[in-house]
């Protein structure tokens, strides 16, 4: 039987540990503290500023609910194209597995919207009303227009951020320009100001009230990421072997003398902790990894003169003295279906027809025109995927005793869509069943490679 990680399951900070129904974290400085608001900063930059760029006189990245298709920079794709949207989420969730793997919850810790969002409500909280003790003060004080003040200031930052967000987020499905004009000279209305409210209020709640609860009781991945552990994963923990006996100590003194550990029992990694818990305690659900805890027992153990990663990533294997394998079974087999499904993705995108044909017949069975032939009806839809205005001809592949009947070339610009109905005529004689396949081939006049083929049925009357 395989043996199991020890689980310590901390649902909530206990009560000693908070203050005021909330988590009042400390400041703190490190390595992992500058490489989250690295990551932070990338990640906001890309979210606030992708929406404002323009590409080719529309919008670089726009899903346009109301034309039915989504716009990536030089690229446009359609509803026909969502099974390309759903391979890259399918990636994203094997790359979520894989990175779990090896190294825990990082992403919680460094690149999820909660987390981030949280961080930047938490700084808020900080310029407003102050350090760690200054918001415990704060908190425990009456009201005055001094405390007034500083929650106002603090919930209007909150409010502003919110705003921004729901904005942004809008402005991916409606284009960002127009709806912020609408929004800011107050003309916006209808469903748009619904979708900008409704993320405004998701924002400041998420971020601003609820924190650490929505990692705790609503995050799926809280609950199912200890499945994807092993004992060789990276995690956020703490060395008792080293840092027990816990126990304050003078600077310079022998802690091995004392019968002490390196921990001093400051609980300082307690303090910076954004759900609160002790890491100490062993793996627990709540961690979400973001190292903080880490960044305040280094700086502790450099002022102390000991050796830092008392606290650290570390595998439980490690703990216990074993040495970690990371390229192990499960590591490599996440690893590969990652390839092999960016691979396929890739190719996909390469060999996507860059124009779509869709034939629809019309309800009627069949009609005789003027001379006695008989004729289907047909719809032909023809979209554009390309960026630049396409010339296209229609035929028909292996149809002897068929005609079109009209018009055989369209113009359609770049990213549209064009109906174009048709007639077929059957100048042989009848057939002896009641209907034939027929292949429609639309091909672009100046580069054949831009092809598109689709099938539908001639229904005529038997010949007897």
């Amino acid at each position: 039987m395989t043996d199991r990680i020890p689980f310590t399951e901390i649902a909530t900070a206990p009560a000693s540990r908070r203050i005021d129904n909330g988590i009042h974290t400390r400041s703190f400085s490190g390595l992992y503290r500058n490489l989250r608001i690295g990551f932070a900063g990338a990640l906001f930059a890309l979210f606030f500023g992708t929406a404002w760029l323009n590409w080719s006189g529309r919008q670089a990245v726009l899903w346009d609910l109301d034309n039915s298709k989504f716009h990536i920079f030089g690229a446009t794709f359609w509803p026909q194209d969502f099974i390309l949207l759903s391979a890259l989420l399918i990636i994203c969730a094997f790359g979520l597995f894989a990175i779990t793997v090896y190294a825990g919850r990082v992403w919680c810790g460094y690149s999820c919207p909660q987390s981030i969002w949280t961080w930047l409500f938490m700084w808020c909280e900080k310029v407003t009303e102050g350090d760690r003790n200054q918001r415990i003060k704060l908190a425990a004080a009456p009201w005055s227009l001094n405390k007034l003040a500083r929650r106002t200031l603090k919930h209007s930052l909150w409010l502003a951020i919110g705003v921004f967000t729901g904005l942004t987020f809008v402005g991916y499905f409606t284009p960002i320009r127009p709806l912020a004009t609408e929004l800011f000279t107050l003309q916006l209305g209808g469903v748009a100001l619904f979708w900008v409210l409704f993320f405004t209020a998701a924002t400041y709640i998420n971020a601003g009230l609820l924190r650490e609860a929505v990692c705790l009781h609503m995050c799926p991945y809280a609950r199912f990421q200890s499945v994807m552990f092993d004992q060789h994963t990276l995690a956020v923990a703490y060395d008792p072997r080293r840092g027990e006996t816990r126990g304050s100590r003078k600077k310079g003194s022998d802690p091995g003398a004392q019968g002490l550990g390196d921990c001093i029992d400051c609980t300082l990694c307690v303090q910076v902790c954004p759900t609160g818990i002790d890491i100490r305690d062993g793996l627990q659900m709540a961690c979400i990894g973001c190292a903080a805890c880490i960044d305040a027992c280094d700086g502790v153990m450099d002022k102390m003169g000991y050796a830092r990663g008392l606290i650290g990533y570390k595998s439980e294997h490690s703990l216990q003295g074993g040495t970690s394998h990371w390229l192990r079974p499960r590591l490599l087999g996440y690893a590969a279906a990652l390839v092999i499904m960016i691979t396929a993705l890739v190719l996909a995108l390469q060999m996507r027809p860059m124009v779509s044909l869709d034939v629809i017949k019309d309800r009627g069975l069949f009609r005789e025109n003027a001379l006695g032939q008989i004729e289907n009806i047909y719809l032909l839809k023809v979209i554009n995927k390309t960026e630049r205005t396409r010339h296209y001809e229609l035929r028909l592949l292996d149809a002897d005793g068929f005609t079109l009947q009209g018009s055989t070339a369209l113009v359609i610009p770049a990213g549209e869509m064009s109906e174009l109905p048709v007639s077929v005529a059957m100048v042989a004689e009848r057939p002896h069943g009641s209907s034939q396949t027929l292949s429609f081939e639309i091909s672009d006049r100046d580069d054949p490679a831009i092809h598109s083929v689709a099938h539908s049925r001639f229904v005529a009357p038997m010949n007897r």
